[in-house]
């Protein structure tokens, strides 16, 4: 299937460099924590990059905002969209499917529930499609981030609201907790073909070499004369079961919220 794209590419092409105000040094870190041990394999080498500030809070109540461009974010899958408020500041927001350029975006308590507009999750009606969820109050953003992703409000129980997720998961989240009407943009993401192994380096990603490829001391999988490598039960390089096994913790903290689990 091929890319879909509602994007208007000449106005895309134009609003290509990002506001000066709002970006800053992205520090690599090629996958090691704060000791320098790598934590995350098969990382390193990437392009030079600024990180976008965006606004994951959408804290400013009652200003009305308009959406000035439509940008590329080298840092996630989703574009990006820099809305200048009735005030002069200027912020970016993770753009939605179906605002355009030019369109009025508010967040508040009594709004128009239309695209791009934030409220609290109680006063958004039943079957809505949301995006960009607080977990917690004034916290900002932490899930329906990545591109072509939504929630949809199904309930309203208390102080909770119950919410289905991508993964068809049906989970509680507090009332007051802010959310942006819509689905983030850019849904054929997940179409999108990588082409060739420089794009991938490009993106700090190093290539990957098979396990029955390796050493038996390198890998569980290796070894053994010819294509040995059917008939064993994926394992991680540390011998641990690689799939089909619930890595989920029993008993976490979260699970009280949690009213449908996912498939």
């Amino acid at each position: 299937m091929a890319k879909t794209n509602n994007i208007d590419t000449k106005l895309y092409a134009k609003t290509s460099e990002p506001e000066k105000s709002l970006i800053k040094i992205l520090p690599k870190k090629s996958g090691r924590n704060n000791t320098g041990k790598i934590t995350t394999r098969h990382k390193g080498g990437r392009q030079k990059r600024f990180y976008r500030i965006i606004d994951w809070k959408r804290d400013k109540f009652d200003i009305v905002g308009t959406v000035k461009t439509i940008e590329y974010d080298p840092n996630r899958n989703a574009q990006i969209s820099l809305v200048e408020y009735e005030d002069g500041e200027k912020r970016y927001i993770l753009h939605l499917e179906g605002l355009s350029i030019g369109d009025k975006i508010v967040s508040g308590e009594n709004i128009e529930y239309k695209i791009g507009n934030a409220t609290y999750l109680k006063n958004i009606p039943l079957g809505m499609e949301v995006s960009c969820v607080e977990l917690y109050p004034k916290q900002g953003a932490q899930i329906i981030r990545s591109a072509g992703s939504y929630a949809v409000l199904l309930a309203k129980e208390g102080e909770y609201v119950h919410l289905r997720m991508p993964s068809r998961e049906v989970r509680r989240v507090l009332g007051n907790c802010m959310a942006v009407i819509g689905r983030v943009s850019n849904a054929g993401h997940r179409f999108e073909n990588v082409g060739r192994a420089g794009r991938s380096r490009l993106k700090g990603i190093r290539p990957t070499v098979r396990g029955v490829a390796q050493n038996p001391h390198d890998h569980p999988h290796g070894g053994g004369e010819g294509r040995t490598g059917e008939g064993r039960k994926p394992k991680t390089p540390w011998g641990k079961p690689a799939r089909g096994v619930k890595t989920r913790k029993p008993n976490k903290y979260s699970d009280k919220f949690i009213v449908k689990k996912r498939k």
